[in-house]
């Protein structure tokens, strides 16, 4: 349960799409842990909105909200299969579109209240209506019926609920898919799936600063904007493993350094990213407690596609051709990073290590296409990224050597913080390239491509933030969804990447490791595939 937009800077793992029902991870100290207790602190950046699982779709709050909640099915921490050690029982189907979810007994929310199937029901209609503005609205897009809760800004929709999702009971509902769907049930574990109680209704402006989830820990306090949330472990929890730890303190940074110096001098536990700078020295320092995870990622340069100057392919391709993405990561992150040639990660099936020719240094035949497209270099290059997540050095590298390469100068437009940096690319505010980040929400391809991509993913129903839009790519995209097979699904879903490739809304420049380190205060520090810190099974050893 990852979400998507990245604020940190930061390989290749085989994961199946089938569900299984082995357990979803190490259990690391077991029950005898949580007896234990103790709170311990965690690095984060300032969340883009309140803490909404369905206006959730970027790391900082995503954090936060993966410790509050509990999906329909979790995810493997070593092969990233969805696994079901969540709250449904059984997702079924005989034809792929019409899907039986069935729940198990005994799940609350933090304020006692029943998960039933109303819970689901009522909060993806909600999250789906475009009158609500929510920010994963586009993963209800496979949903009969989602359509006709879709209107302009400033219209009412046509209806509010959509035709395909039913009550059956109170631990059974019904999906039905506008098209058949056979690896629909893997995407549930996706923060945009989460149940809200009957409380987010009656208040939606005050649960976003203190929700109530129906995870191993709870808020029993409002979130502090530019501070943070301290969140205690619910000792109601509905499944097999509830949190070893008492509490986890989520501590607010502007900037990564500061928060890796306070890491240094014991008085943070958990920083989930190394600054580049302090990549080479930190596995002296922190020996066994510093560790690296491969990450289902990619970081992306994207193009503001409605702005004249990129509206062309050709330049946006010259552009792609004109980086030299592994003197990059041998210079700036030590080798840590993987140049990428794909839109998609090398973490699931269906990634093909050389896709883009594009994404080839090319320097000679870049200066040509650029030439034929009748480019001005003698404006200089706005290049975009957030503030204080250590992306400065590597975006000057992308600019020197578009410099050097195709005779273009540049500006760097790195003063905003993550949480004022992705309003503004959704509002079409980009002007110039601009740094993306991605982590995969659930491991298949078509993550990587439909939510960033699609007519269906345009701001604010998704996180389609280059404003890219070509209906032949999300009809071939549909057809990967609606294939019989997974094998099918990948042929169709590459077709649909190499659409990608020909229109390059963005190019692909690396994928990442992560990189994190803890204190000597715990231990069973783990961080996934998806970049997320698994808070429940952080053991304090010491206070």
């Amino acid at each position: 349960m990852r979400t998507k937009r990245i604020a940190g800077t930061a390989v290749v793992l085989t994961g199946s799409l089938l569900l299984t029902a082995c357990g979803g991870g190490d259990g690391g100290s077991g029950d005898a842990a949580a007896d234990e207790g103790g709170t311990f602190s965690a690095y984060i950046g300032e969340p883009e909105n309140p803490l909404i699982p369905g206006n959730t779709s970027e790391t900082e709050g995503g954090q936060v909200v993966d410790s509050l909640w509990t999906g329909l099915v979790e995810y493997d921490r070593e092969t990233n299969e969805a696994v079901y050690t969540g709250v449904a029982e059984s997702i079924e189907s005989e034809d792929q579109k019409t899907w039986t979810v069935n729940l198990k007994d005994g799940w609350t929310f933090h304020d006692g209240t029943p998960v039933t199937a109303q819970s689901y029901v009522d909060t993806w209609n909600y999250v789906a209506n475009s009158e609500n503005a929510q920010g994963n609205s586009y993963f209800f897009a496979n949903v009969e019926g989602y359509e006709d809760l879709q209107a302009e800004e400033g219209q009412s929709p046509a209806a509010t609920e959509m035709s395909g999702l039913r009550v059956i009971d109170d631990q059974t509902f019904e999906v039905t898919l506008a098209e058949p769907y056979a690896q629909w049930p893997t995407t549930t574990g996706y923060t945009a799936f989460f149940p809200m109680p009957q409380a987010f209704f009656d208040d939606p402006e005050g649960f976003g600063d203190q929700p109530i989830g129906n995870g191993p820990f709870k808020a029993d306090e409002a979130f502090q904007d530019g501070v943070g949330i301290t969140l205690t472990r619910y000792d109601e929890f509905g499944g097999d493993e509830p949190a070893k730890a008492a509490g986890v303190e989520y501590r607010v940074y502007t900037e990564i350094n500061t928060a890796y110096n306070d890491l240094q001098a014991g008085s943070l536990d958990v920083v989930d990213q190394i600054p580049p700078d302090a990549i080479a020295s930190a596995e002296d320092q922190f020996g066994e407690r510093f560790r690296t995870q491969p990450r289902g990622d990619i970081t992306s340069l994207g193009f503001p596609t409605y702005d004249e100057r990129f509206a062309d392919p050709e330049v946006r391709k010259a552009f792609s051709m004109a980086i030299d993405r592994q003197a990059i990561t041998d210079a700036i992150f030590q080798g840590t990073r993987t140049p990428a040639a794909s839109f998609v990660s090398p973490v699931v099936d269906g990634y093909r290590e050389d896709a883009c020719e594009a994404c080839e240094l090319d320097v000679e035949e870049a200066n040509r296409i650029l030439d034929e497209a009748g480019f001005d270099r003698s404006e200089p290059v706005d290049l975009w990224f957030n503030a204080g997540a250590g992306h400065e050095e590597w975006m000057q590298a992308v600019g020197n050597q578009l410099r050097e390469n195709l005779d273009v100068e540049y500006q760097l437009r790195g003063d905003l913080q993550f949480a004022e940096y992705l309003p503004l690319q959704d509002e079409k505010g980009m002007t110039g390239p601009f740094r993306s980040g991605w982590i995969m929400d659930y491991p298949v391809m078509e993550n990587f491509l439909g939510p960033l991509y699609t007519t269906a993913a345009l701001p604010p129903a998704g996180s389609n933030t280059t404003f890219y839009s070509n209906e032949a790519f999300d009809a071939q995209l549909r057809a990967g969804n609606s294939a019989d097979s997974i094998d099918a699904a990948i042929q169709e879903y590459q077709k649909a990447e190499d659409m990608l490739i020909a229109d390059m809304p963005a190019t692909p420049l690396f994928y990442g490791l992560i990189q994190y380190a803890h204190s000597e205060k715990v231990s069973d520090v783990h961080v996934n595939s998806f970049g997320r810190v698994e808070a429940e099974d952080v053991v304090v050893t010491a206070e």
